[in-house]
């Protein structure tokens, strides 16, 4: 099973390692990172394995999101057969 996660928020030291490192806390494996800052935006998109996780996903993404407002951020973990859902034509 795997989970894509939405970072978006004002560029600043370190969001790549706390975002990652939250993620290795809850064995949640990432498999592909796009990251890119516009003018002061970062903005990324992680694809995770979430088989091996070790807690809920709802803890994990609560979890996710008191980091990211911690941070200042937007962080959006969504469960793969919820983001195939919304794509589907």
């Amino acid at each position: 099973m795997r989970a894509v996660i939405t970072v978006v928020g004002k560029d600043s030291v370190g969001i790549l390692a706390k975002v990652s490192a939250k993620c290795s806390e809850s064995n949640v494996n990432v498999h592909d990172v796009t990251q890119s800052v516009l003018e002061d935006m970062f903005c990324m998109i992680m694809i995770t394995d979430i088989t091996n996780i070790n807690k809920s996903f709802g803890d994990f993404s609560a979890e996710m999101d008191a980091l990211g407002k911690d941070m200042g951020l937007s962080i959006h973990v969504m469960h793969e057969t919820i983001f195939n859902s919304m794509h589907r034509i």
